[in-house]
């Protein structure tokens, strides 16, 4: 391991036999945290070549049981997403895509540097629970076509235990680590299909464009080598995507959006791209418009939402929460932020909004940190909003007074003002098929 190690950190590429072994030596316990850490620092700085990056991709796919889904449902889709703050999409698109009849089989994984993950949303339901075996796995999508599954002892281990460390060794923002990542869990679920998410700007882990479309072009090539359909859209993250940022309030605000009542529209058109292209991906639809009609009129006529709670129940979930979005756990502690001058929001260091949630509790500081489930805060201003001294930008949920006004304050500091108009940002920068 030592030799890996000065092998990466000297900028040499890792052969073959060095990311298998690797791989397995680590899903077996034998090489230590603190030397994974080392590797993966190397990694960080000095990167991987196209043919490591496929190899790590591989070998932490082949590191557990892969699935095969064919024995169950002809097709399965997927869709994966890069990161951000605000980020609930998974909640909204998956049960709109299995009310249009196509199979939507998830892994997901838990929180990741700035905010909770998919996982953690959804455990703010009491009693859900995301351990699925494989039969239970399958029986789920062949009853009612979604299943939405955690990092399992048999599927992609080593991704499960590299996606802790990452997080707590400022390793993260690698773009060799995020495409294995991503697409390792992908092959290894079993989809045909797969929809991923490529965020870009101060709240995504790819800050430019750049870097942005750098890792879309890998993970589809990955995918493409696999042979699934794999496309990735482009998409902004220079600040929160919707208005919740929080377990308990994302979870809300998904509910808000498969219900029709009043939701965000910025995150209610990030859902339907993203759904569109999911749809077009499982051709059951022939254009995009068309994709997003359909995943419109499922949404509208509530088939959607009783999917999601079909889930929900299925998953050891509390149903009543999702009739009832206010059983959700919620804070002792709920203030406003106020407006400190006349202005218009320039920008916002997004980044530095979802440490403000992490900082109240719902995200982790290091592995193993317990979530406040109920902490967060709704941010409805965006950038190029026009605002007044004395205006309510959002409202903050918090454990403590203490803990709620750091975040007030933490979410001021992060936005830059202007005395001139400001344009809008883009929601959307393209597709990488």
């Amino acid at each position: 391991m030592i030799d890996i190690i000065e092998k990466k950190r000297d900028g040499e590429a890792l052969s073959r036999d060095d990311i298998r072994g690797f791989i397995t030596d680590y899903t077996n316990g034998t090489i230590p945290d603190y030397q994974t850490a080392a590797l993966l620092m190397a990694i960080y700085f000095n990167s991987m070549s196209r043919e490591e990056i496929v190899e790590l991709t591989m070998a932490i796919a082949e590191s557990g049981d892969q699935l095969d889904l064919h024995d169950t449902v002809p097709f399965v889709i997927d869709k994966h997403s890069s990161g951000g703050v605000g980020d609930k999409t998974t909640l909204v698109v998956q049960p709109i895509v299995a009310a249009c009849s196509v199979p939507v089989g998830k892994m997901s994984g838990r929180g990741l540097g700035l905010t909770g993950g998919t996982l953690d949303k959804m455990e703010a339901f009491t009693g859900f629970s995301s351990a699925l075996s494989m039969p239970q796995f399958k029986q789920q999508l062949v009853e009612m076509g979604t299943a939405l599954a955690g990092q399992t002892a048999v599927l992609a281990p080593a991704d499960g235990k590299l996606y802790a460390l990452r997080d707590v060794t400022g390793t993260v923002a690698s773009i060799p680590l995020i495409a294995a990542s991503i697409m390792s869990k992908k092959l290894a679920a079993g989809a045909d299909a797969i929809v991923l998410d490529v965020k870009t700007g101060s709240g995504a882990f790819m800050k430019t464009l750049e870097d942005a479309q750098t890792l879309a072009r890998i993970m589809v090539d990955i995918g493409n080598d696999a042979g699934r359909k794999t496309v990735a859209i482009l998409s902004d993250m220079n600040q929160p995507l919707g208005h919740a940022v929080g377990n308990a309030l994302e979870v809300k605000e998904a509910l808000a959006t498969l219900r029709d009542d009043n939701p965000p529209a910025d995150f209610w058109a990030h859902c339907l791209e993203v759904a569109g292209n999911m749809l077009l991906l499982a051709g059951k639809a022939e254009t995009l418009d068309e994709a997003k009609k359909m995943a419109t009129a499922v949404r509208n006529n509530g088939s959607a939402l009783a999917k999601f709670r079909q889930m929900v129940v299925a998953q050891g979930g509390d149903g009543a929460q999702v009739d009832n979005p206010d059983l959700l756990p919620q804070s002792p502690v709920v203030e406003n932020i106020i407006a400190p001058r006349d202005g218009v929001i320039a920008a916002m260091d997004t980044g530095a909004i979802g440490y403000a949630s992490v900082h109240l509790g719902a995200g982790r500081m290091k592995k193993g940190d317990p979530l406040d489930y109920a902490a967060g805060f709704v941010l409805p201003c965006k950038i190029g909003d026009v605002v007044k001294k004395g205006d309510e930008l959002g409202v903050v949920h918090g454990e403590t007074a203490v803990k709620v006004q750091q975040a007030q304050q933490e979410i001021l500091n992060a936005i830059t003002w202007s005395n001139d108009p400001v344009a809008r940002l883009p929601h959307f920068y393209g597709l990488v098929p």
